[in-house]
């Protein structure tokens, strides 16, 4: 968490203080989050006048609204589970919604990563994938979070991603066939209620539990795929390869998860959130070699 000091506007101040009114002591000082958090939702620790604190998240554009308020549902329905924060209060003035949730800024966020802390981030994906989802949670079959057809897309247009210097042509013109094919065969259907965004900044590890935030993002499907998309960044911050970790990880979705992360990061940037290019490259830089390895492949050799 950054120590940069922000001033919020009047109207972020009074929609605050409405999300918090149940904890009866209202905001003193504000200091901006700026570890992760790829969106341009505006987020702060709130210190509080009886000395407690909050993170509080405020919509700044159509999107992060929409957001938010998907992310609001989900915790209306699951307030007090132990793979979330606590749950203190929100307020939607219909354009800048507010989110309101414990504190969590002290307590240990990976990387570094150890076999406790991994094992822990599994335990609670299991538990995840057990929970009744809320009503209406959008299904993982009908390709709700789009993660479906990168190598299609890349092989319409190859320049992108060979620009990215993950391999070259030689080896994608070689290959993409047999990935293609096996990212065709992916099964994303399923009954576990997944998190879908599970990374490092979006996961606190402290005594053997791991807690995730942000929840916006959420459907039903394969519970393998929170454990498949999340594994490259494990191995790009120093942990195990996805096959230590899964090594019965279903080629298919390996083959999805690259092709995913390979696509987008060759993408232009997004507009008021730059960092979100840089973080897929990260991951398809590990993805990539695991699909190739998963599918017997040789693993490409970057060209940079």
């Amino acid at each position: 968490m950054g120590p940069e000091t922000i001033v919020p506007t009047g109207r972020e101040t009074a929609n605050v203080e409405r999300a918090l009114k149940k904890l009866r002591a209202k905001p003193v000082s504000w200091r901006a989050v700026t570890r992760g958090g790829y969106t341009p939702a505006r987020r702060w620790i709130v210190g509080l006048e009886d000395g407690g604190t909050a993170f509080v998240k405020v919509a700044s554009d159509e999107l992060t609204a929409s957001w938010i308020r998907d992310e609001h549902v989900v915790y209306s329905v699951l307030r007090g589970a132990p793979f979330m924060p606590g749950y203190l209060g929100f307020f939607d003035d219909g354009e800048r919604p507010v989110l309101a949730l414990e504190d969590l800024s002290q307590r240990a966020w990976p990387p570094p990563w150890d076999r406790a802390a991994i094992d822990a981030v599994l335990e609670t994906l299991r538990a995840v994938s057990a929970t009744p989802p809320p009503d209406g949670t959008p299904l993982a079959a009908d390709d709700a979070r789009e993660v479906d057809g990168g190598w299609e897309a890349i092989a319409r247009d190859p320049s992108p991603f060979l620009a990215l210097g993950l391999c070259d042509g030689a080896w994608l013109s070689a290959h993409l066939e047999p990935l293609r094919a096996a990212a065709a065969a992916a099964r994303f259907g399923g009954d576990g209620f997944l998190h879908f965004d599970v990374r490092s900044d979006n996961t606190c590890v402290e005594d053997s539990r791991a807690v995730l935030v942000d929840w916006n993002l959420t459907c039903v499907g394969n519970p393998q795929l929170d454990i498949v998309f999340w594994l490259p960044s494990l191995e790009a911050e120093g942990g195990p390869r996805p096959e230590e970790v899964l090594p019965d990880a279903e080629a298919p979705l390996v083959s999805t998860c690259a092709a995913f992360f390979c696509e987008r990061a060759g993408r232009p940037p997004v507009p008021n959130a730059p960092r979100v290019r840089e973080i897929q490259l990260i991951q398809a830089r590990t993805a990539l070699p695991w699909a190739a390895r998963a599918l017997g492949l040789p693993v490409p050799e970057p060209t940079r």
